[in-house]
């Protein structure tokens, strides 16, 4: 399997000497597995006039980093929705596919360090608001008929108990190092399981929307977990009425806010089984 890498092209809080935003291609490396070593992580940065901004310059960039790498990516992630037609545009031209995506974990921690350490040493920063990507919440959808779940329960694992993650037998899925999110081993990470006689349908299904994050979204009527994909999809996994449910749901929210963020989805055949359909190590992140 090839690699992944993680894309943002856009303007930053720097003036050039005609008083207009200075642009920057990032690029890194997506992490697939929680024993990847994140310093080895392929990274690549350029700046971009503004009189140049567009797809063929994006083109050019991002072929000068497949030179560097040696290897063309499988796919690269982009989380900035505005950015779609550019982006799409210069991924097709090097035969790359694009896939907005909010699973931008490395890109956005690079980001904001930038945003606190490089920007400003530039000459022509500008101190102010970072450009923002926030949308509005998407509409969610119920999951296809055929590939709802039997039945949901939520987990909870040490993080030191992902580390032999890779050696786990799952049929789709995803991982990264918890390195990246600065947790110790001893702490709690929630998580939801599904269990289906379609689990490896629901997990090939699930594999193809791009995973970003589950979130509890509590109402009235009780509650519902929502599974968000790609840059702005959102899906209905359960509505949630049962009170022990609703308590249940309501902590997983909280563990995962005290784990930074982190949690996890796995799908199984039934609670018996020792092997995973599909399983996903997830982030919920503020993209910048």
């Amino acid at each position: 399997m090839g690699s992944i890498w993680e894309l943002d092209f856009y303007s930053r809080p720097i003036l050039d000497e005609n008083q207009k935003k200075v642009w920057e291609v990032l690029v890194c490396e997506t992490p697939l597995d929680t024993r990847t070593n994140v310093d080895s992580l392929f990274r690549y940065a350029k700046y971009c006039p503004s009189t140049q901004v567009n797809s063929a310059w994006l083109r050019t960039a991002l072929q000068e980093a497949i030179d560097k790498k040696g290897e063309a990516p499988i796919r690269i992630r982009f989380f900035r929705r505005q950015m779609n037609n550019m982006i799409t545009k210069a991924c097709q031209d090097i035969g790359v596919p694009a896939q907005p995506s909010r699973r931008t974990l490395v890109l956005n921690q690079w980001l904001q360090q930038r945003m606190e350490e490089v920007y400003p040493q530039e000459e022509g920063y500008q101190a102010g608001a970072n450009p923002s990507v926030r949308l509005e919440a998407p509409l969610a959808q119920r999951l296809p008929d055929a590939l709802e779940g039997q039945q949901l329960g939520f987990v909870t694992l040490q993080a030191s108990e992902f580390t032999d993650m890779s050696e786990w037998e799952i049929s789709f899925g995803e991982g990264f190092p918890l390195e990246l999110v600065n947790i110790s081993p001893q702490t709690p990470i929630p998580g939801v399981l599904i269990f289906s006689p379609r689990a490896l349908p629901l997990a090939a299904w699930m594999s193809g929307l791009d995973l970003a994050w589950l979130k509890f979204d509590s109402n009235r009527q009780g509650g519902r977990l929502l599974l968000e994909t790609g840059a702005t999809e959102s899906w209905i996994l359960a509505n949630i009425k049962n009170p022990q449910m609703l308590t249940q749901a309501q902590d997983f929210e909280q563990a995962k806010q005290k784990a930074n963020g982190v949690h996890f989805i796995g799908v199984q055949y039934n609670p018996q089984a020792e092997s995973f359909a599909g399983f996903w190590l997830l982030c919920e992140i503020n993209l910048t």
